[in-house]
């Protein structure tokens, strides 16, 4: 008769292709199962946060469903930040984890379900007969709620005898959330005639509206009224026509672009929870713009919202189409007139900083030009975070990963290499990190390396500092001392685990980049590029914080 710990892995491997984790006595069982058993793809990874960072990234860049692994206890508690950001991300994933026995806790275990619990995750327990029925169920729950769910293996049930084997078990998942009701109707066909009215109507997506599949209907939407469109951060390019779209908006916006926007008298938002940092602090729109909220959510979620219709972003899109076209609406022709170059120009900045350290603005600039055209941008958080998604263009919303900015986290930037690489086998990975959290995360430099090899790229914004922080409260006054990091060799760590590590001081430095590209991925190794930036140039949407920290 199989354990319990086959069944899950089983189970689990019928609907889930790859696992990351870290091996421990508590998952010892399952990964033995997962290897003999089954034809997932177990990834090693050097620290617990780092698994549940590839599960999460895998995710992120291929839509489908990734596990990950730790032992109990410490093992469980070191993956609760990545967990956490999961969570406030909407990232569905299961995290397989051994547990206390079922004869209760030994002196080095914890309330694992209360921890899970306390961030947000919900936990199901596998018991000697119901295995393979509560692993489906974990995985059910995460792709209804869109949410992480821990499965977890009591210690001495790990080894005992769990029934009958079952395989060809379906999951369940929930259809896109339908448009209910006579409100919501008449909500659209509020909206319908607002945007057929309008002389300058604006539509802005985020990561919702891609996770529904949502650009094409947006994108014959934004055609049938002449809309000028735009995303947040997380769902750059999902509007199919980039002639007429602005790309990221808020703090990240070209300046040009932030003004066009002030000028929209009609605005749909379609998946986007308008958070600060989209909204710039509530002063994205003009007074009096009309904004409609498309979400999933119960509710609008921003005080600026005039009307709110809850429902699947594409099923809402289609259904204003079908109005717009009864009302013979035309498009408006605002979108022909911007001049779309000249609204996003940014600052290049310039080829050193006055300080004589390399201008990020300028390197980021160069870099653009010079990255592999298929390629997937992995973020770490921090100051540095803004020049990627200012400077560097995105094809697709699944092709730049921001792990870590829903919970605002750092320090899980190499693990999420990982996870993307196996996601995208044909693309290159590229991570941006600063180098605080590129030393949080150290521990899976290794991994990041071993799995991307030729295909992976790291490029570290190196500038002795923890840029937010320094940003803004060394600007108010406080102590400098605590933000500051000694400079530190990322090239040198980078050849310690088998990478190539360049030194990057000059805009000449980069070349080794261009070069780099132009190799055979099966001759190249893993570039880190350790850019020597100066802390003195700040990001603007840094300086839109601190001018509301004042």
């Amino acid at each position: 008769m199989p354990s319990v710990s086959e069944i899950v892995a089983v189970t689990l491997a019928q609907h889930v292709e790859h696992v990351f984790g870290v091996m421990g006595n508590g998952n010892a069982w399952f990964l033995d199962a997962l290897e003999r058993r089954t034809g997932a793809h177990y990834w090693p990874v050097r620290h617990e946060a780092g698994a549940v960072v590839a599960a999460d990234a895998h995710f992120r860049a291929s839509g489908r469903v990734a596990a990950a692994t730790t032992t109990y206890g410490a093992g469980f508690t070191n993956a609760l930040t990545a967990l956490a950001e999961a969570v406030q991300a909407h990232v569905p994933l299961v995290l397989v984890v051994g547990d206390e026995p079922t004869s209760g806790p030994r002196a080095w275990d914890v309330d694992q379900i209360a921890l899970a619990s306390a961030v947000g995750a919900r936990t199901y327990t596998v018991g000697r007969t119901d295995a393979a029925a509560t692993t489906v169920i974990a995985l059910e729950h995460a792709l209804a709620y869109q949410l992480p769910t821990v499965l977890a293996i009591p210690y001495d049930v790990a080894r005992a005898e769990g029934g009958e084997l079952s395989t060809g078990v379906a999951l369940r998942v929930p259809a896109p959330l339908p448009i209910d009701g006579p409100f919501a109707r008449a909500a659209i066909a509020r909206t319908a005639q607002d945007l057929a009215g309008a002389s300058r109507p604006l539509l802005l997506a985020g990561r919702g509206a891609w996770l529904a599949g949502a650009g094409d209907a947006l994108g014959r939407l934004a055609d049938a009224i002449g809309a000028v469109t735009g995303s947040t951060a997380l769902a750059r390019g999902v509007f199919p026509r980039p002639e007429y779209d602005l790309g990221v908006l808020g703090g990240w916006g070209a300046e040009g672009a932030v003004d066009l926007v002030q000028r929209a008298d009609a605005v749909v938002v379609l998946g986007a929870s308008l958070n600060q940092f989209t909204t710039r602090f509530g002063e994205l729109f003009a007074p009096g713009t009309t904004v409609t909220q498309v979400d999933v959510a119960p509710a609008a979620t921003h005080p600026h919202v005039g009307r709110f219709i809850r429902g699947d972003a594409a099923l809402v899109a289609e259904a204003l189409i079908a109005e717009l076209a009864a009302l013979g609406a035309q498009p408006s022709g605002w979108r022909e007139s911007i001049d779309r170059a000249a609204l996003l120009r940014r600052d290049p900045g310039d080829h050193a900083a006055p300080d004589g350290r390399l201008d990020p603005r300028s390197a980021a600039v160069r870099i653009g030009e010079l990255l592999p055209e298929d390629r997937v941008v992995v973020s770490d958080g921090g100051h540095f975070i803004g020049w990627a998604n200012m400077y560097w263009p995105v094809a697709a919303p699944d092709r730049m990963l921001m792990v870590g900015t829903a919970y605002q986290a750092i320090g899980l930037g190499f693990p999420s290499v990982v996870g993307a690489v196996t996601a995208r086998p044909a693309s290159t990975v590229v991570l941006t990190t600063g180098d605080g959290g590129g030393l949080m995360a150290l521990a899976d430099l290794e991994s990041a390396v071993r799995a991307a090899a030729g295909r992976g790229l790291a490029v570290v914004w190196n500038d002795g500092q923890y840029g937010a922080e320094t940003n803004v409260y060394g600007a108010l006054g406080l102590a400098p001392e605590p933000m500051l990091i000694p400079e530190v060799d990322f090239a040198a760590l980078a050849r310690a685990v088998g990478a190539e590590g360049v030194v990057v001081r000059t805009l000449d430095d980069l070349d080794r980049l261009r070069t780099w590209v132009a190799e055979p991925e099966s001759e190249r190794r893993f570039l880190l590029l350790d850019l020597r930036i100066s802390p003195a140039v700040v990001a603007p949407y840094q300086l839109e914080i601190l001018h509301r920290t004042r």
